[in-house]
């Protein structure tokens, strides 16, 4: 295990999800997400990691916020925790950010097999579908005490699996399911986009919810996209400067690709900003957004490498959220 070196298992893992019909993006390096990849309606972020005890709040923060920016689904896969495997078919969590094995990911991936247990404090669980659970024992005409006899549980902990009010062991589960002759437990959807984390039954997260009314304009330049009606949110460690999304109650925001992956003025010399406008390029095509330079650099012309650029000068004369991607829909198929 020591010898495995994450770069191949990045290699591994998107060679895996071209072949079975993603898109896949380059591996970006020095960011806190590896890579994207779509299917269709699915997208993917992922972050890859030999010990998942690797990453640490902010980083994982700063994934789910990213995540939730694009509708993407957040996934670490790792190959161990301390010096323990990950074990096959078991979800795992950092930060509020599910975890599984590379070996699961080949499962759900390939197999569409998607796993049922949960690693949690304490050991593991799975999710019993309470209605089917409910339904089986009435048909067979068993009381709450009747089958919580034959499980050797409680009448209250048969109640509580009932109305989805605690999870079970595996033991249990298996057994009620000879029971009942019925599967009762549920797969833990990980490609779907949840509102919150409790909806996959992974955990609590610390974060909390997004304010961008909080950040300091002085430190942070977008102010005229701030007035336009873009929310922005400010990135650490990622291949852009920030996300801008149009306030939901604009009228155009349902007919625009948003968020608009943005970098911004920073000085940087036009070499550095070439090799961002390839990345750019390669998350706009994965994700179904756009992107554009913000920059006061007079030399650099209306495009970078085939983004759009819009000029300090510029952006004080926009008037309106249109104009501004009107311009910059423009510029894009100039190129």
């Amino acid at each position: 295990m020591t010898n495995i070196k994450r770069g191949h298992v990045l290699q591994e893992i998107n060679q895996l999800l071209a072949n079975n019909g993603f898109e896949t993006s380059h591996i970006y390096e020095r960011s806190c997400f590896d890579m994207v990849a779509r299917r269709k309606l699915l997208l993917l972020l992922l972050k890859v990691l030999v010990n998942i005890d690797g990453i640490n709040g902010v980083q994982a923060q700063e994934i789910r916020k990213i995540s939730r920016s694009f509708m993407a689904s957040p996934l670490i896969v790792g190959l161990k925790s301390k010096n323990e495997h990950l074990e096959e078919d078991v979800v795992y969590e950092r930060h509020g950010i599910p975890v599984i094995g590379l070996e699961t990911l080949k499962n759900m991936i390939i197999e569409g097999e998607y796993p049922e247990i949960l690693a949690d404090r304490g050991g593991y669980y799975v999710q019993i579908n309470g209605e089917v659970l409910k339904e089986v024992r009435e048909d067979y005409n068993l009381s709450l005490k009747d089958l919580a006899d034959l499980a050797h549980v409680s009448r209250e902990t048969i109640y509580k699996y009932e109305h989805g009010i605690v999870r079970a062991c595996p033991e249990t589960a298996m057994m009620l399911e000879d029971i009942l002759n019925l599967k009762i437990t549920l797969s833990i959807d990980l490609f779907k986009v949840p509102d919150s984390l409790k909806e996959l039954n992974i955990g609590k997260s610390n974060e909390s919810p997004l304010n961008d009314n909080k950040i300091n304009m002085n430190e942070f330049q977008p102010q005229k996209l701030v007035e336009l009606g873009f929310g922005i949110i400010p990135t650490q460690k990622t291949p852009f400067d920030a996300l801008a999304k149009l306030e939901s109650n604009n009228p155009i925001s349902k007919n625009v690709e948003t968020p608009l992956i943005t970098n911004l003025e920073k000085n940087r010399k036009q070499r550095t900003l070439k090799k961002m406008a390839i990345t750019l390029k390669d998350l706009s095509l994965i994700t179904g957004s756009s992107s554009v330079f913000i920059l006061d650099n007079e030399k650099i012309k209306e495009s970078l490498d085939g983004i759009p650029v819009v000029h300090g000068w510029e952006m004080g004369e926009i008037e309106t959220p249109a104009e501004f991607l009107k311009m910059i829909k423009e510029r894009k198929e100039c190129n």
